[in-house]
């Protein structure tokens, strides 16, 4: 192998290896924006699930009110007719 040949070769393990290090950073970068937006997400549905936990007595009470809002809205419109 010439002098030549090998500072090629030199350099182009270099360059692999340059390489290997930034695909590897591009991989742990992926791995954790992918946890990230797990994790996101799971706080989006978590949030919901409990908002709707806390509300549901208060949308239960507001369901209750309506219907009897529309017996009495029939009752009158049954006395009119």
């Amino acid at each position: 192998m010439t002098p030549e040949e090998r500072e090629i070769l030199e350099e182009t393990l270099a360059v692999s290896q340059e390489n290997y290090k930034i695909l590897k950073s591009i991989r742990r970068s992926a791995r954790i924006g992918q946890a990230m937006q797990i994790i996101y997400w799971l706080l989006i549905i978590g949030a919901s699930v409990g908002a709707y936990y806390f509300v549901q007595p208060y949308l239960d009470q507001l369901l209750s009110a309506y219907s009897g809002f529309q017996d009495g809205a029939a009752k009158v419109n049954s006395l009119f007719q």
